[in-house]
């Protein structure tokens, strides 16, 4: 049976229309695999780095001789925490280094919905709370836990009952903030509204949360899943806020294409997890050598090469470069973007000539669209990606616009 009959077969579906790529080999900011003919190769250019993960793009030489060396020492050796491991404490001393002083206590998850849920757990038992906000039309994770976050009840319905004592608020909305009380053990926030189509706030917004927070002693959890790790133009998404969270959240962009997240507090706050209970949150994976070994030599990249640096520069030209009447705007920060168009209707078949090109012996273009905002297009490339390769990426999704 060939890979493409084993995966409608045996690989658990999560949409009747899966886009069903076969990819055979990664590169920079391409992927590559057979065309329908299968005479010559499908070349496609990344253009959503996998959904947030591939910031340093597809098998970056340090990254991969970080995982190869690491490799020749040792992989999973016991349960997180006991063993000093120097792959967790070199990438635990770099991440914090990069932070505010307080943050300074890192707990190291498989995934960025993992994270959350170790977050969650920390401010109820840091606060002795057990209410939690979130915002309409953001996106935490996956599981119960996360899940319960999610500000969109058609992803929640079906899956009820989730946790109790959870409250919504509108994101950017300031009326809102008044929700947050001497009950609330933490209040969890994306920094750029990811999902709901890249929603940039006004400073004096998160700062107004911040507020609020300090005032009645609730815990600030700030996602910065898909925004960590240069992705906005400064190496974290809140530097630009003048806002600092008493919990942190990373995951995506970190690992260089391995799967690691972390969820970073300071010391005071994360040393409840010791003790009533003992063992107070656990993971057998969490921290895996060879994805902190992987994760290490991203930061490195990304901080030597100055990518976060560079990514407000490539995000404005995408802006200049995107303009046709049927593209209503274009927003975001960074190469984290959003490009508007009137409805899904008219979003998909673009999504669909751009990603069919690559089949045909010419570049395609991979592009999405958001869970909570289905008429606007994700534009997220590695940030490594070139001048030359934004206006081939872009001229491709103008081409599949015209037609």
């Amino acid at each position: 049976m060939t890979s493409r009959q084993l995966f409608f077969q045996h690989i658990a579906q999560t949409s009747d229309f899966p886009l069903a790529l076969e990819i055979e080999r990664a590169e920079g900011i391409y992927l590559i695999g057979p065309s329908n003919d299968g005479t010559e190769e499908a070349r496609y250019i990344d253009l959503i780095s996998g959904i947030g993960v591939s910031n340093v793009g597809h098998r970056h030489p340090r990254v991969l001789e970080a995982i190869q060396q690491q490799l020749d020492k040792y992989m999973h050796l016991m349960v997180y925490g006991e063993y000093v491991q120097t792959p967790q404490a070199k990438l635990a001393h770099a991440l914090v280094q990069t932070l505010p002083p307080t943050l300074d206590n890192v707990y190291f998850t498989n995934s960025g919905t993992e994270a959350t849920e170790g977050a969650m757990k920390l401010a109820k038992r840091y606060t002795g709370r057990t209410e939690i906000i979130s915002c309409f039309n953001a996106y935490h994770g996956s599981t119960q836990g996360a899940l319960s976050l999610s500000g969109d009840e058609n992803f929640k319905r079906n899956y009820r009952p989730l946790l109790p004592d959870i409250r919504h608020i509108h994101y950017g909305i300031f009326d809102d903030l008044d929700q947050i009380t001497h009950r609330t053990a933490a209040v969890v926030m994306e920094v750029v509204a990811g999902e709901a189509g890249v929603r940039v706030p006004d400073a004096t917004y998160l700062q107004a949360v911040r507020q609020h927070c300090t005032e009645v002693g609730t815990l600030l959890i700030f996602d910065e899943i898909q925004t960590g790790f240069g992705r906005t133009g400064t190496f974290w998404a809140f530097e630009d806020f003048n806002v600092v969270p008493d919990i942190l959240l990373c995951a995506k962009g970190m690992g260089g294409g391995m799967p690691i997240g972390a969820f970073i507090s300071s010391a005071e706050i994360m040393g409840v997890l010791k003790n009533n209970p003992i063992l107070g949150h656990i993971t057998t994976f969490g921290g895996h050598p060879v994805s902190c070994a992987s994760s290490l030599a991203t930061l490195q990249v990304i901080q030597s090469e100055k990518l976060h640096e560079q990514a407000e520069a490539k995000g404005q030209l995408f802006r200049q470069l995107l303009r046709h009447p049927a593209i209503r705007e274009v927003r975001g920060k960074g190469l984290m973007l959003a490009a508007e168009f009137e409805s899904f209707d008219v979003l998909k078949p673009i999504i669909d000539r751009a990603i069919a090109r690559g089949t045909s012996g010419q570049t395609g273009v991979i592009t999405d669209w958001f869970l909570f905002c289905n008429n606007s297009m994700r534009i997220a490339p590695p940030l490594i990606i070139t001048e030359e390769q934004i206006h081939e990426a872009c001229n491709v999704i103008l081409d599949a616009v015209e037609k």
